[in-house]
């Protein structure tokens, strides 16, 4: 293979930060490695996304304890990649949340998604041997929306509509202003579009955007602190997303087999955002699916760790 496969050449420690971002809110970041979310209420701790495995999520808690001393009783699921689900044990949280669409594609996918990740970034599931067997479950799903009171703190739970993947939870602090997007918006880094909806995710991040956020916790790269920063975290993704589609659309209505429109996307797009992390990374997986949905495919397939290398192969072989 001419380039490592997927980020296992990414072996770099990278630089965490925890920001504040309200009394309530915390950003978890580093340096475009996966984000984690963190809501203190009055009452309790909400956990939003994980880290990939227990050892790592340590790390989380320890910066938890030095701002607070409640418990940790919620754990959200925005998505269900392994890379952001795996760590939820470390928590020993009551109640593991999700929607019942993220619920469905554990069901369908999870143990495929699992291996497949695993794969990917060795060095995002550090200690590894650290997850339990099996797979994270959630103990309450629901659909469209659900409100949490964390004592006085109103924390809502948003579908509002698909993008990254189908089941994509949002978290609002309405009082406040704030979002937790997971994966649906990315800052300086680059959208996995594996498992991805090209034709809604740009109308998803337009419902984004109606909420008026002043401050978004990316699923990666840094915290959105104010108005215009947000703006830029979306427009961001929304004009790679329609970049990749626009690219690969007109590689299939040319009649262009994937491995054509692969490299001619790749190089069209290099130029605007081969800085963002994961770049190369991301491309063949994007690229693919992108192609699958203008073809034959409305819903993503499964990804498995034996397809993801034979497609890497095929494109960067």
């Amino acid at each position: 293979m001419s380039k490592a496969f997927a980020s296992q050449a990414d072996l770099e420690e990278k630089q965490v930060s925890f920001t504040q971002l309200s009394d309530n809110a915390y950003a978890y970041t580093a340096e475009g490695d996966p984000n984690t979310g963190v809501i203190i209420g009055d009452d309790a701790v909400m956990v939003l996304d994980t880290q990939a495995t227990p050892v790592m999520a340590q790390d989380v808690i320890r910066r938890i304890r030095e701002v607070t001393d409640k418990p940790i009783k919620y754990v959200l699921m925005t998505h269900y990649h392994a890379v952001r689900v795996l760590g939820a044990s470390a928590y020993g949280a009551e109640h593991i949340i999700a929607s019942q669409d993220t619920r469905d594609l554990i069901v369908e996918r999870g143990e495929q998604d699992k291996a497949s990740e695993i794969g990917r970034f060795p060095r995002l599931f550090r200690n590894v041997e650290s997850v339990p067997a099996g797979l994270t479950w959630p103990t309450i799903t629901f659909s469209g929306r659900m409100t949490l009171w964390l004592g006085s703190l109103e924390v809502q739970l948003l579908q509002l509509g698909r993008g990254h993947t189908k089941g994509d939870t949002v978290a609002w602090l309405p009082q406040q202003k704030i979002l937790f997007s997971g994966d649906l918006v990315e800052f300086d880094a680059t959208p996995y579009a594996g498992d991805a909806y090209f034709k809604d995710w740009p109308q998803t991040l337009d419902n984004l955007a109606a909420l008026q956020p002043q401050k978004l916790v990316p699923g990666r790269g840094a915290a959105l602190t104010t108005p215009e920063a947000v703006q830029q975290g979306l427009a961001g993704t929304r004009h790679f997303i329609a970049d990749v589609w626009a690219n690969v659309q007109a590689g299939v209505a040319a009649g262009q087999d994937l491995n054509t429109v692969y490299k001619q996307t790749y190089a069209a797009l290099k130029p605007k955002y081969g800085h963002w992390v994961i770049f190369d990374h991301c491309m063949p997986f994007d690229v693919t699916r992108c192609y699958d949905e203008a073809t034959q495919y409305p819903d993503p397939r499964i990804w498995t760790a034996e397809r993801d290398t034979q497609m890497w192969k095929t494109l960067e072989g």
